[in-house]
């Protein structure tokens, strides 16, 4: 059977942590249910679950893109897992590929890529290679609590830096403030941009949603202290929730226009494979009472499933909640002067040095 995991029969809360259990993945051969069969005490699953990082030492660094509905072709993950917590995260599925669980497992046993910028630098400065923006942000974020120790992504923007590579970070983490000492000056230049992610401006809600990310309020005042450092920052009012955070989305928009955003976006909530039945947990444990009305607007919202993956659909829905969604969204950008597309980057500064005529390092 393997090491004891968590089927979902026990579906506490867990302060600092998002999901309530540690369900199998779609790719294990065996299932895992908890029994008291009376011969041994019973051990009940760990309450507080601590982080641990493994170590990547993957030979690449950059991932290509080819849907057609994310704006961007390359991107760099500097970790897998994230321990921001966040129960609606698309990205938790991709643990099942380490054999380890999307729920518990996804924000406790997380895989850092301390090579990333040395394979970076490497990977770009190749004759032949062609700038285009890199992503920083698309899968796990990029200033989750580790990068404190790790300090990964500061690698990664050095290298952009000094090479001239534009670059759009994905984040919902203060952390962000500590590199305007490269963003700037890469602003600038039309090199950087930030997208900060709000979900809710509900202090008490975000908690137990996105239960390690930076507070709403907070996140707030990073986008004033970046667009005074003359960093554009968009807003994203992502994921939007069916009858838990929809409210809240002009609010969202209003906040963002205040704080200096140049742009704002949205994307309903996707439950990818076992996003699905996390997310479903989740509900049972923390808005019982609001449960099935959300999974019923999800599924109104999705042909009738709790998800729908076509591209041009996944991110903004079908039927008349998501149409009136979209309709709520556009008067609200357009009201408070949001509904510009964010600034473009330029690569017609990149140098990849063997262009340049410099020594390209072997290291």
């Amino acid at each position: 059977m393997g090491a004891f995991r968590n089927s979902g029969r026990d579906t506490g809360v867990r302060k600092g942590r998002g999901a309530v259990s540690n369900r199998d993945g779609r790719l294990e051969s065996h299932r895992h249910v908890a029994l008291d069969d009376g011969w041994e005490p019973f051990e009940a699953p760990d309450a507080a679950p601590r982080t641990s990082v493994t170590i990547d030492r993957s030979k690449s660094v950059i991932s290509r893109n080819r849907s057609p509905d994310v704006p961007f072709d390359i991107s760099v993950n500097p970790y897998r897992g994230c321990e921001h917590g966040c129960v609606y995260c698309f990205a938790r599925p991709n643990h099942a590929f380490l054999g380890w669980s999307p729920g518990l497992d996804f924000e406790t046993r997380l895989v850092a890529k301390p090579d990333a910028a040395k394979l970076l630098a490497g990977e770009i400065g190749r004759r032949g290679y062609r700038c285009s923006v890199l992503a920083l942000g698309t899968n796990t974020d990029p200033y989750q609590p580790i990068e404190r120790h790790y300090r990964i992504t500061r690698g990664i923007l050095e290298v952009l830096a000094a090479r001239r590579h534009p670059v759009s970070i994905t984040t919902k983490s203060s952390l962000v403030e500590r590199d305007v000492d490269l963003l700037a000056p890469m602003a600038a230049q039309d090199l950087a941009s930030v997208n900060i992610s709000i979900t809710t401006l509900d202090h008490g809600l975000a908690r137990r949603l996105e239960p390690r990310a930076t507070a709403p309020r907070r996140r707030l005042e990073v986008v004033r202290r970046l667009t005074a450092a003359g960093v554009p920052v968009q807003v994203s009012v992502a994921p939007v929730i069916p009858v838990l955070t929809d409210a809240e989305l002009e609010s969202i928009v209003a906040a963002a226009a205040e704080a200096g955003a140049v742009s704002a976006s949205y994307i309903l909530l996707r439950l990818p494979l076992e996003v699905k039945d996390l997310f479903q947990e989740w509900l049972a444990a923390n808005v019982p009472a609001k449960a099935e009305h959300v999974m019923s607007v999800m599924r109104q919202s999705r042909n009738g499933k709790e998800n729908d993956s076509r591209f041009g659909v996944r991110k903004r829905g079908c039927g008349v909640f998501a149409d009136l969604l979209g309709a709520r969204f556009r008067l609200a950008v357009k009201r408070h002067g949001l509904d510009a597309s964010p600034p473009a980057l330029s690569t017609a500064l990149f140098r990849n040095g063997a262009s340049a005529g410099e020594q390209i390092s072997l290291v």
